[in-house]
């Protein structure tokens, strides 16, 4: 197996509000970012334009617009995301949402490319929102049982914080992705996140991405911030593969 290089798993969440300010911040990181998460805010303000644009510059391309419907217009609108070049999309972990999107996938060509990631528990929820869900599972078991619901329907991956992996890799193989948000480089604000880790935490723990936003973003020289991020990143892959061997 080849090393992990760190420039290919590390993605930048775009939270902007608009196309133009997301182009502005794909500048300011040119070279050290290669993988782009577009969510809600920038994909309502945008449209698909906005996915295309960053294709075109060479970008890969995370839509988390984590789809949770009826599965005709879950599996019709997998399909047209299909069609855009992207390479990771949410979906709830819910079984017909997830089954519907599998279908979806498969229904349009070029779609072979596109890696389906099941939301498990979204990193602003600890064991008190479950609760109020009525829920009555711990974070840890919940996020394992829906990873292992995603892998027996098809799906690539899944979404969860980095204080999951080592539950989930106890129900799903190795090739199952695990891609983690709410990192926080040391001393840095857990901001509305429940549940944060370091990239070193993540990675020792199991992540094999990792999505990073506001402490790039809003850093005031992003590129430097974003290589200080991917230094620790790879020392933390250099680790675990030895680990592993």
């Amino acid at each position: 197996m080849a090393p992990v290089n760190a420039r290919d798993r590390l993605i930048l969440a775009l939270d902007v509000p608009s196309a133009d300010e997301a182009d502005r911040l794909m500048s300011r990181v040119e070279g050290a970012v290669r993988f782009v998460k577009i969510g809600l805010e920038l994909y309502t303000a945008a449209g698909p334009d906005v996915v295309r644009r960053s294709v075109a510059r060479g970008k890969r391309v995370f839509l988390d617009l984590k789809f949770l419907d009826i599965e005709e217009t879950v599996r019709r609108a997998t399909a047209q995301v299909a069609g855009l070049g992207v390479s990771f999309l949410t979906i709830h972990a819910n079984r017909k949402a997830l089954c519907a999107a599998v279908e979806g996938r498969g229904e349009r060509s070029g779609g072979e490319g596109l890696k389906l990631l099941a939301v498990t528990v979204l990193t602003n929820f600890d064991a008190n929102d479950l609760r109020d869900m009525g829920i009555q599972r711990s974070v840890a078991d919940l996020v394992a049982a829906r990873a292992k619901l995603a892998a027996e329907v098809g799906c690539d991956g899944v979404i969860a914080s980095g204080a999951e992996p080592a539950a989930i890799r106890q129900k799903v193989g190795r090739e199952f992705l695990i891609v983690t948000p709410g990192i926080r480089p040391a001393g840095k604000s857990a901001d509305e996140h429940a549940r944060v880790t370091t990239p070193s935490q993540a990675i020792g723990a199991g992540a094999d991405y990792l999505v990073v936003g506001r402490p790039i973003r809003d850093a005031v020289e992003p590129r430097e911030a974003a290589e200080a991020i991917l230094a620790e990143m790879q020392e933390a892959f250099d680790e675990r593969e030895k680990r592993e061997r």
